[in-house]
């Protein structure tokens, strides 16, 4: 009889060997997409790795973690991040070059088409499940542009929250940046979690448009030395600045 105590989850499994993140291997699961031994897997079940043997997407996994590799990326507009999609031809992991190219990377949060600005790449499931996860509350610093001046007053509007399409969105602090001849029109704004396209979505329903938006620092790790478009490998200690 398999001994429960060195069983670990599938879930889990699934994102050491840097496949996904955990929460995108609970989906595959849920979708069929995940079998062991070849039985279709269900949510929740554990394994035991060197033992059991497990196929996504119809590929079988290694039994032992990979390296784990962790980028940041100063991703330029007109890129999605996203490993695929069937609307979009470039993605960000077509700039990835040589040798993390042959790594099985995924984004560990988004950045929409529109913007630019820093993005992590990895292949390690559990640290992109601890940047994205809602209750972590890492604060991640934008500087936006708008196509007309912004009044100050929509600053206390903002931190209490903007009710959108039902979804209540707000920002943790905003600072009106008002040096430079966009000055009236530039914001820098932090945000604890990461809805989708939150911060234009917050904007738009006040009367403003976005014409800049970029991401230029998460937790405490800023975006330095990295042009558009290219990647940096993170140190340990690096990596300890994205949750400070």
């Amino acid at each position: 009889m398999k001994d429960l105590k060195e069983s670990i989850r599938l879930q889990k499994y699934i994102a050491d060997q840097g496949v996904c993140s955990r929460r995108q291997a609970e989906a595959l699961i849920e979708e069929g997409r995940v079998q062991v031994n070849g039985q279709l897997a269900h949510l929740g079940q554990k394994i035991l790795p060197g033992e059991d043997r497990v196929h996504v997407r119809g590929r079988n996994l290694g039994t032992s973690p990979q390296r784990t590799v962790v980028l940041a990326m100063n991703k330029p507009k007109g890129y999605i991040s996203s490993n695929s999609d069937p609307h979009h031809d470039r993605t960000v992991f077509d700039l990835v070059p040589p040798p993390w190219n042959r790594e099985r990377l995924f984004c560990a949060g988004r950045l929409d088409k529109d913007s630019d600005g820093l993005l992590i790449l990895t292949n390690d499931g559990e640290l992109a499940q601890r940047l994205q996860h809602p209750s972590n509350e890492i604060i991640k610093r934008y500087k936006v542009t708008l196509t007309k001046p912004f009044q100050e007053a929509h600053i206390k509007i903002m931190l209490n929250g903007v009710m959108v399409d039902g979804e209540r969105l707000k920002a943790e602090k905003i600072v009106q940046i008002k040096k430079g001849p966009l000055g009236d029109r530039t914001l820098e704004i932090h945000l604890g979690h990461g809805k989708k396209r939150e911060i234009r979505r917050m904007v738009e329903a006040l009367g403003y448009y976005v014409k800049r938006l970029q991401r230029f620092q998460i937790g405490d790790l800023r975006m330095r030395g990295i042009s558009s478009g290219r990647v940096r490998e993170l140190s340990k200690k690096e990596v300890e600045l994205l949750f400070s």
